[in-house]
């Protein structure tokens, strides 16, 4: 079995998918328009076959994030190497993004980092 995509509810679809092409080499389809329901959505496809698809309705309800919450926590991106990972985290960090923890060696033996990425949507990069 495998997972076919991960989806996303944001509130600001452009920016989302610049993010996802920019920082992470997503490529992303022309993007998808319901006008009776106004629901809009892009599929962004990444090297080694995953998906995301980011999706926003005008009805969203914004909810502040808490870090620690139930239901998804992250989504984890492998970039290859510390150094990619070192390298990544330092260009978003001067985007603008926070960075919340490393990068760093874990416990469980990953070297990663977590950024605060858009609207508060936490992303891990690791090697």
């Amino acid at each position: 079995m495998k997972i076919e995509h991960v989806a996303l509810y944001v509130t600001d679809l452009e920016k989302a998918k610049d993010f996802f092409v920019t920082y992470l080499n997503g490529k992303a389809n022309e993007g998808y328009h319901n006008p009776k329901t106004d629901f809009r959505s892009y599929f962004i496809s990444f090297d080694d076959g995953a998906r995301l698809e980011l999706m926003t309705r005008p009805e969203l309800e914004e909810h502040k994030k808490h870090p620690f919450r139930t239901g998804y926590s992250h989504i984890a991106f492998r970039v290859g190497s510390k150094a990619a990972v070192d390298e990544l985290t330092a260009k978003l960090d001067e985007a603008g993004y926070s960075v919340s923890s490393g990068p760093r060696t874990t416990g469980d033996g990953y070297y990663e980092s977590c950024i605060v990425g858009l609207e508060e949507n936490l992303i891990e990069i690791t090697e």
